[in-house]
């Protein structure tokens, strides 16, 4: 389900709708995701006594109305403490809970900073089945909790409710991982995930349910909520366990009290014999470079809609960056929701202009003119005297990036219409981008996007339907802020940009270790300086979604005073 932050009231119904479709399938046991009532992260609503209070208020509401049914619903839990947990609600009551024991805290994750840990690994009897129940990194140990669910507890369905984001390259090893779990443990295993945007992150759905074996039964789609239905034949994860002596061998003394299970009875109902047909249910989930475009098509349109805005406006330059910026909001939000505004100076070419116009055209959407000459040159005038005896330089190639960003931001002001800026990870890095101008925005859609990655993106969504001409995908990058200006006077070819970056951000690879690889050492030099020089750029640009492994804000936090150079 894609649950929105703080709202428990639509969450709930999320909840309850879907509750209910599952109950009239007969499924005996329905799961949510982890924190699917609050929605996930709710960071710091989570220091708010009230906040905690009226989700504890949600979640007995919630669970008076499920019958029918047993559901596990992800909640913040508040004793001594606060809880990352899942309730286990059984006609009309919560009849158990189990709290999360590893919380992660790395890359994106501050669980340490909010909850407690978990103590118990109690083991549920549901409908004849015995269930262990996890929240999300507690899958992830091989010798966690489900490993004593299984061996020490009987568990035979493994069930993970989990709020995982998306990361180009993580999917792979995430079903691995779970096949593993399955199969080690010789259960069933239920894995269901958040889907949808929230910030920079993106949740990318795809739960899965795999046998005894290791082998995936069924999936659900990718990037849009799904209700996932399987018929589980329990006896199976028995014949397992009878052919798998490792079992046998793990098994300690039954006096080493540590491994003693609760075990909760949730429903003495067996699961009836006859069930109705399982409905036909498709999924064929997409690789990059489709994957990447679906998450910033979702991460995007959830962005704009789940802040109460209708209408974006993008900064249509003809440059690819705009051009898959317009497209992507245009895909997310319907075209007849994007304005773009064209600004052209005395520096702007005549092919820009025709490249704008006809991206415009390919989209269906409206592309209005302001010239930013008049206003250039009386920023000038007013500057004249200051600026006397100074040789033009950057300064004034920025103001021109200063106006476009005032004029699109006095068009959200008077309309109403969210500014999407238009920066890719490889300008932000470098701090290739003027704040205040190009920079000024609402919500930055390709900002952990690559600049060669971005080619990528524009060729694939291409073969959907044309959106980008050739002269967009060929010519020379340019910020037109001077005359005959390149990208490549300024940067190395993005081809190297890119990869140092990859390694340096990345990976934190060392300097010398990336001179080693074949990159110049000056080349090196000037690029891992100019990222250290642009953090205090980057801490003022507005979010955007991640998609690499490590995107730029709170996936990395270095300080901006800051006198540490590795060259």
């Amino acid at each position: 389900m894609n649950p929105t932050v703080g709202d428990l009231e639509g969450n709930s119904k999320k909840i309850l709708e879907a509750a209910e479709a599952a109950r009239e399938m007969a499924a005996d046991l329905v799961a949510f995701p982890e924190l699917a009532l609050p929605g996930y992260p709710p960071e710091d609503l989570l220091l708010r006594p009230r906040f905690v209070d009226d989700n504890l208020k949600a979640i007995e509401r919630l669970a008076a109305k499920i019958k029918g049914i047993t559901a596990v619903v992800g909640f913040v839990d508040r004793d001594d403490d606060i809880y990352n947990a899942a309730a286990v609600i059984e006609e009309g009551r919560i009849a158990g809970i189990y709290r999360k024991i590893f919380l992660p805290n790395y890359g994106v994750f501050d669980e340490k900073r909010y909850f407690q840990a978990g103590r118990e690994i109690p083991v549920f009897l549901i409908r004849g089945a015995t269930v262990g129940i996890t929240i999300c990194e507690d899958i992830w140990y091989s010798d966690g909790p489900a490993n004593y669910q299984s061996l020490y507890g009987g568990a035979e369905v493994l069930l993970n409710i989990s709020a995982s984001p998306y990361q180009l390259g993580k999917i792979t090893p995430k079903r691995e991982m779970l096949a593993a779990r399955s199969s080690d443990n010789a259960v069933f295993l239920a894995y269901v995930n958040i889907v949808g945007g929230q910030d920079e992150l993106v949740f990318d759905g795809r739960s899965m349910i795999f046998n005894p074996q290791g082998e995936l039964l069924e999936a659900g789609k990718a990037f849009e909520e799904d209700l996932l239905l399987a018929d589980l034949e329990l006896e199976e994860s028995f014949r397992r366990r009878l052919h798998d002596p490792r079992r046998r061998a793990r098994k300690p003394d039954e006096e080493e009290k540590f491994h003693d299970i609760r075990r909760l009875l949730i429903s003495e109902k067996k699961s009836a014999e006859e069930k109705p047909a399982l409905p036909e249910h498709s999924w064929e989930w997409p690789v990059p470079p489709e994957e990447i475009y679906e998450a910033l098509k979702l991460g995007t349109g959830d962005y704009v809609r789940k802040n109460g805005f209708q209408k974006v406006i993008v900064g249509l330059s003809g440059g690819i960056d705009s051009a898959l910026t317009a497209a992507i909001a245009c895909d997310a939000l319907g075209n007849e929701n994007v304005k773009t505004l064209f600004m052209p100076s005395r520096f702007t070419s005549p092919q820009s202009r025709t490249d704008a116009e006809e991206i415009a055209r390919r989209l269906k959407i409206e592309m209005k003119t302001l010239s930013i000459d008049a206003i250039l040159a009386g920023y000038l005038e007013t500057l004249r005297e200051l600026f006397a005896g100074k040789a033009a330089d950057v300064a004034e190639e920025n103001l021109q990036a200063r106006i476009r960003g005032n004029l699109l931001m006095a068009l959200s002001n008077k309309f109403g219409w969210l500014v999407l800026t238009t920066g890719n990870k490889s300008e932000m890095g470098v701090g290739y981008a003027t704040l205040y101008g190009d920079m000024a925005g609402g919500f930055a859609v390709i900002r952990d996007i690559p600049k060669t990655m971005v080619y990528e993106i524009c060729r694939f969504r291409n073969s959907l339907g044309e959106v980008f001409p050739n002269s967009v995908l060929a010519k020379e990058p340019s910020a037109e802020l001077r005359d005959n200006q390149k990208d490549s006077d300024t940067l190395p070819p993005y081809e190297v940009l890119d990869a140092i970056l990859r390694a340096y951000v990345e990976k934190d690879v060392s300097c010398e270790e990336i001179v080693s690889m074949g990159f110049e050492p000056e080349t090196v030099r000037r690029v891992t300086e100019l990222v250290q020089k642009s953090e205090y750029k980057r801490r003022q640009a507005p979010p955007g979604i991640k998609i690499t492994p490590r995107g730029f804000g709170k996936d990395r936090r270095l300080p901006i005073t800051c006198a540490y150079r590795e060259f």
